[in-house]
């Protein structure tokens, strides 16, 4: 396709993301109750404070959205730890300071997905920081609840930041053929990637990777296809110790952890999924390094070891020295 041909398509496709009201609503089940939470919690990787940021918490009904699974498989695993079959799902972030630069992985959802979300400002606010102090977003992938967050309205939310994501990642939500081709069902997430992606595009504040290289000092991008095509993991290094960004590995800890196997209406390609869902839940194990997902309870943070069939989860809170603001 010419350029200018790219041009004007993306400018259509931006005009009807910014038209459109038919924003993804499966993420949501129910209304929840707003609690107040602390929003923010602190921890130490070598030298480098990791600080856990909440975007706030939706309802998933895990037995509507879970495949590969066996009929009451869902309810079994969650009664099994203390869990209806809706559960609050979190969406977090995280930000620390490496190589002189304040440095943020994901960016929660903004206005994408009601009330009970879209509080990673007033979270970054409470742990002492504003937005225009960070200098990079991580990007694990370009679905709206990790980057929904990058504007507020015709607003860069991050006005010094540049982002970054994956090649793979970029071409396949913003690359005008793909939304061509994209079924209904899928177009409203290309709609949003490009309504959130194309401000800090058009700004030159965009930069993509290819794997295989640091990013910064001590901040390695890993490849992880099959939630998205682009997904990436990033793994940060500091005197012996290391914490493994997961992004959207996993979506229910209770369901996941036991079965690895178990995939989401989520998944661009399921079986991809939960092969590199099961390479990562081995290398952690083996590694016994920090991980830190999106969508597991806040903060997020833990270690994982086998046990049988599937793993044990062990979140900062049971096993860290660090403390919790």
């Amino acid at each position: 396709m010419h350029h200018d041909s790219k041009k004007l398509l993306f400018q259509k496709l931006l005009t009807i993301a910014l038209l459109s009201g038919s924003f993804i609503t499966s993420f949501a089940q129910r209304t929840p109750k707003l609690l107040k939470q602390p929003g923010y919690y602190h921890m130490e990787i070598g030298d480098i404070d990791i600080i856990a940021l909440s975007d706030g918490t939706i309802p998933q009904d895990l037995p509507r959205l879970l495949t590969n699974i066996k009929p009451g498989q869902v309810e079994k695993l969650t009664g099994l730890n203390f869990q209806e079959p809706i559960v609050e799902a979190s969406v977090n972030a995280y930000l620390f300071e490496l190589a002189g630069k304040l440095i943020l992985v994901d960016a929660g959802t903004s206005e994408l997905y009601g009330p009970s979300l879209g509080h990673l400002p007033a979270s970054l606010a409470r742990a002492g920081y504003k937005p225009e102090d960070v200098n990079a977003v991580l990007i694990t992938h370009i679905h709206t609840d990790h980057t929904g967050g990058l504007m507020d309205g015709d607003r860069r939310v991050f006005p010094n930041a540049a982002v970054y994501v994956s090649k793979q990642e970029y071409d396949f939500w913003l690359t005008p053929e793909n939304y061509t081709k994209a079924s209904k069902e899928m177009k409203p997430y290309f709609e949003q990637a490009i309504l959130k992606m194309m401000p800090y595009i058009k700004a030159g504040k965009v930069k993509t990777f290819t794997y295989g290289n640091e990013i910064f000092p001590g901040v390695l991008p890993v490849a992880s296809p099959g939630h998205t095509p682009g997904h990436s993991f990033y793994q940060v290094s500091s005197k012996g110790e290391k914490i493994m960004f997961w992004g959207d590995i996993l979506h229910s800890a209770a369901v996941q952890f036991s079965d690895p196997d178990v995939t989401i209406v989520y998944d661009v390609d399921p079986k991809a999924a939960a092969r590199a869902r099961k390479q990562a839940f081995s290398e952690a194990a083996k590694g016994k390094y920090w991980i830190a997902a999106d969508h597991l309870s806040f903060p997020g943070i833990g270690h994982i070891r086998p046990n049988g069939k599937g793993y044990s989860w062990f979140p900062v809170n049971y096993t860290s020295t660090g403390v919790g603001q």
